[in-house]
């Protein structure tokens, strides 16, 4: 679907909506109505499931949303976290740089200086996009944080979290203390991030107050032992750095044992690498050609990683491939910092070793984005019938259920939604419109199954407590005994889990 009508889809059903739309829209923030709400916490129920279960010592963790400006100035995002500004001299509409320039650097301006970034504005005359003018600014940075007072005297400086990875780093040394004094330890957090973007865009894209699920994995720079055998074949999708150079943007499938062999990518980086790339394409049903792993440069990421591979999918909405989740070796750059800025030595005594100061590989995603992608990727039209191909584990609502003729079939109808509720099957009744407009309903809500309560369920004679269950995608039907349902469809139900190392 296009852009507008996907977002216009998406409010109607009230997935989502501007937040303050009464008055007029706060821009960057959005609302998430019941179908979103529950479509954003069956995924990141999936993400738990998913990567926090690829090891028992990978924990999920629920820190504070708000930093002390010690913790952010240690971190380096006091001075570093910045966008590039342009300002238009004529009407004084500011943007972000890249926005600016998205037509002629398509790959975005990591790694430029401002310098270099005003001297590509001048080179191709690019104009103001709200008066047209070419008057514009050198670019600056502008950090993105949000900063506020707190306490009662007002004067000790905070900063709502512009990530949630913080969070782990801090909470490090208590879980050390937790687990069981071993690396590799993982420490997941989901949960909102908050940045002051200069221009928000793209609805759940570019916003101000978005959720985050942040793996961050704590090991032994001198080894990190992970089932590569397990891994060794899978072909990935993959766009290095070397191809982008020579004007390729198609990725193309490598193994991952060449990768490690003559790439020069750790294995243990590999192994996630390769897990990350089966949640996209197993987990949440993304077809492979549509994911790429997008290598960046040296320039490109930021200086402390040492390795990054972001995710990438086409997504039509958007026109292109954008990025959805990323895996960063960010070295031992954030306990080293955490360290001297504490002053406390982060350093850890695993058994029988020397202390050692771990270093991190980061598996990051952003709920929000990874929400519309879903909507891009699933929400689909055949004919005048619209249906959302969800997986079943993460439907708003797995089934719906309704009462052929209310009058003579709703009262058995609730209370088999309720028994479904019980077994922890999100049920939805519906008794209003014919049949047909029903399923129309829940097909576009990504509902998987309906079940319709006639009389023959109610009646005497071996079709009694039998029901009508419909599947979304093929629309086939089959007479299966109401007490059979929760059990039969649970099983559907359940976001799948890796093998564990």
């Amino acid at each position: 679907m296009k852009y507008d009508e996907l977002y216009a889809l998406l409010r109607r059903r009230g997935v989502l909506w501007p937040s303050a739309e009464i008055y007029g829209g706060a821009q960057g923030l959005y609302d998430y109505g019941p179908l979103g709400t529950a479509l954003k916490r069956r995924l990141e129920e999936a993400w738990a499931a998913w990567f926090v279960g690829l090891s028992p010592d990978y924990y999920l963790v629920d820190p504070a949303e708000i930093l002390p400006e010690a913790v952010v100035r240690a971190s380096g995002h006091l001075e570093n976290f910045t966008d590039p500004e342009v300002t238009c001299e004529s009407c004084h509409s500011v943007f972000r740089a890249d926005t600016i320039l998205e037509k002629v650097r398509p790959e975005g301006v990591d790694g430029m200086t401002p310098a270099q970034i005003g001297e590509v504005v001048r080179a191709n005359q690019l104009k103001c996009p709200s008066c047209g003018s070419v008057e514009l600014s050198v670019p600056v940075p502008f950090n993105l944080m949000f900063a506020t007072s707190f306490g009662v005297t007002g004067k000790e400086r905070v900063y709502l979290r512009p990530e949630t990875a913080q969070g782990s780093y801090l909470s490090f040394p208590r879980m050390w203390d937790v687990g069981r004094h071993a690396l590799p330890l993982g420490i997941a957090v989901i949960g909102k991030a908050y940045r002051n973007e200069i221009a928000p865009r793209q609805v759940l894209f570019r916003m101000r107050a978005f959720t985050q699920a942040e793996l961050q994995i704590f090991f032994d720079p001198a080894g990190f032992p992970v089932p590569f055998d397990r891994v060794r074949e899978e072909r990935l999708p993959v766009l290095r750095v070397d191809r982008r150079q020579h004007g390729e943007e198609t990725p193309e499938l490598v193994p991952a044992e060449a990768l490690v062999r003559t790439g020069g990518i750790p294995e243990f980086y590999v192994y996630h690498l390769v897990h990350t790339y089966r949640f996209y394409r197993d987990v949440l049903g993304y077809p492979a050609e549509r994911i790429r792993l997008f290598e960046k440069s040296d320039a490109e990421r930021a200086f402390y990683n040492k390795i990054q591979f972001d995710v990438e999918v086409h997504l039509e909405s958007l026109g292109g491939f954008k990025e959805l989740a990323a895996v960063h070796y960010r070295g031992d750059y954030d306990l080293s910092r955490h360290s001297q800025g504490s002053g406390k030595d982060l350093s850890v005594h695993p058994t029988g070793r020397s202390p050692l100061l771990p270093h991190v590989l980061e598996l990051t995603f952003g709920v929000d984005r990874n929400l519309w992608g879903l909507a891009d990727q699933h929400l689909t039209r055949e004919g005048e019938r619209t249906l959302w191909r969800l997986p079943s584990f993460l439907a708003p609502v797995a089934v719906g259920v309704f009462p052929l003729i209310a009058r003579d079939h709703a009262p058995f109808a609730r209370q088999l939604v309720d028994e479904l509720a019980a077994a922890g099957v999100a049920a939805q009744y519906d008794e209003s419109s014919s049949i047909g407009k029903r399923y129309a309903r829940m097909d576009e809500a990504g509902a998987p199954f309906c079940v319709t309560v006639d009389r023959d369920t109610v009646a005497d004679g071996p079709a009694r407590g039998t029901v009508t269950l419909r599947a979304r995608d093929s629309r086939s039907q089959e007479r299966v005994p109401a007490s059979e349902l929760a059990a039969r469809l649970s099983a559907s139900l359940r976001p799948p889990r890796p093998r564990r190392a």
